[in-house]
């Protein structure tokens, strides 16, 4: 569906609401209009009629006749404006009129004359009686010895004219008010599709080279803006996204090239006279050290690539938490000792949770790691085990010189080492604790890192609440 399509069907279903909301309430008006019309007119038929009636009660037995005053000049005729009196007995018979009736008669018929007979008030609507349709009232008398009714008929061509011109001044209210609200909605619809068609254009223009510009925000707090918002919001990640692959494609290429341009320096140099057995095999050890650190930084990248595809491995061993630090710690036994560095283990669990020893063994293999080469000879590294609200936690302190607290925000970056190391020149490319930290939150956890009060750094593992 095109934009214009769309605004097309908007206004189109806008005008049929207005449309619909302004016919019933015209409807709903001229019927309560006629519906007082018609109750007014009865009640002037009902008022005539009895005070008719109370007349010839009072005629102390005078011959029944019509009181009105005398007739002008003009013929008789049902056109007139005048009321219509007659009266008749129990059977039907005339027994008086009024001179505005001239020959006719208003019409009597059995089952008006049995509903009189009943002592019941009859409203009849006459519409093909006389050249004017009538609306008739009969009163029986109730006084004792009286059989008789007054029936009084007056037009109704002056409320039905009522009617008439209230319905055209309803149709047309009810016209220019479309009008008015259609113009409107078309205003407010094409101030709102120009909105629209501007970010439109704008997503169009903007590609993976300009993924710094913005949707157009059109102001204000309506469903548009707050969509607009989102898009930006959205755009906003998608460009940290973009910049975090490209920052990590340069310097993966970065790390690859340095121990590629050695190998190949130290090949070549070899090469460029014969040596003997000792020199070939020295170049080729130090050749075979530079394929094992192009091995394990091929390695971290490819399990970094599968964590981030969500293709990370199902739980291959499960143990509880205490042993996972007391393997870790006996296999780094050996580093530490070369550091005469002391590995304490304190723990504070009143249960044993269990947790996944393949990738949660690599994390804290790597924080181990990381805190051997960065203490001091003669220092001690203390892993806590202990349990908060949040979950069971896996704390890692050492007697280092700690953290810069500038860089702190991006020690979990990939291929991030610090301006200055703390304890020296160490080896690494940077990933491991980037790793680290992609491992946990794949298994619902996360690291976190802070620098200690007395000195050293602390790295700790969270681990989710299923886990504590």
């Amino acid at each position: 569906m095109t934009v214009l399509s769309l605004r097309r069907r908007l206004v189109l279903v806008h005008l049929l609401a207005v449309l619909a909301a302004i016919g019933a309430t015209a409807a709903a008006g001229w019927w309560v209009l006629s519906q007082s019309v018609n109750r007014q007119l009865d009640a002037a038929l009902l008022a005539l009629a009895e005070t008719e009636l109370a007349m010839l009660a009072d005629g102390n037995g005078a011959p029944v006749r019509i009181h009105e005053a005398a007739s002008g000049s003009a013929p008789p005729s049902l056109t007139r404006l005048d009321r219509l009196v007659q009266i008749i007995d129990a059977d039907g018979r005339i027994l008086a009129r009024s001179a505005n009736l001239g020959s006719e008669k208003l019409p009597a018929p059995p089952a008006l004359l049995a509903r009189l007979t009943a002592g019941e008030t009859v409203f009849d609507t006459l519409p093909d009686t006389s050249e004017e349709p009538l609306r008739m009232v009969s009163l029986p008398s109730r006084g004792p010895g009286q059989r008789y009714a007054v029936q009084v008929a007056g037009s109704l061509d002056d409320a039905n004219h009522i009617l008439q011109s209230a319905a055209s001044l309803f149709a047309a209210m009810a016209m220019a008010l479309l009008a008015a609200v259609g113009w409107a909605g078309a205003r407010l619809s094409s101030k709102l599709f120009v909105a629209i068609e501007n970010i439109v254009d704008q997503a169009h223009q903007i590609g993976d080279s300009n993924l710094h510009q913005r949707l157009p925000h059109p102001g204000g707090e309506d469903e548009i803006s707050h969509l607009v918002d989102t898009l930006n919001a959205m755009l906003e990640r998608i460009e940290q996204a973009f910049e975090v692959q490209r920052r990590f494609t340069a310097d993966a290429s970065h790390e690859l090239r340095s121990p590629l341009s050695r190998l190949r320096a130290e090949i070549e140099i070899t090469l460029r006279r014969p040596r003997d057995t000792d020199s070939y095999v020295g170049a080729l050890r130090s050749c075979l050290d530079e394929v094992e650190r192009l091995t394990m930084l091929v390695e971290e990248l490819l399990m970094l690539a599968r964590i981030d595809a969500g293709q990370e491995r199902a739980p291959t061993e499960l143990g509880t938490l205490e042993q996972l630090a007391t393997d870790t710690m006996q296999r780094m036994q050996p580093v530490a000792d070369e550091r005469r560095i002391s590995l304490v283990l304190v723990n504070q669990l009143a249960t044993t949770p269990k947790v996944d020893l393949g990738p949660l063994g690599l994390v804290l293999r790597n924080l181990l790691d990381n805190a051997i080469k960065f203490s001091p000879q003669g220092s001690r590294i203390t892993i806590s085990l202990k349990a908060d609200e949040e979950g069971a936690l896996l704390a890692i302190a050492d007697q280092g010189s700690g953290l810069d607290e500038a860089e702190m925000p991006f020690v979990f970056d990939r291929f991030f080492r610090g301006s200055r190391p703390r304890a020296g020149d160490v080896e690494g490319f940077g990933l491991g604790l980037a790793l680290s930290q992609a491992i946990m939150k794949a298994h619902g956890g996360r690291l976190e890192v802070a620098n200690q009060a007395g000195g050293g750094a602390l790295f700790s593992m969270r681990l989710p609440p299923g886990a504590a």
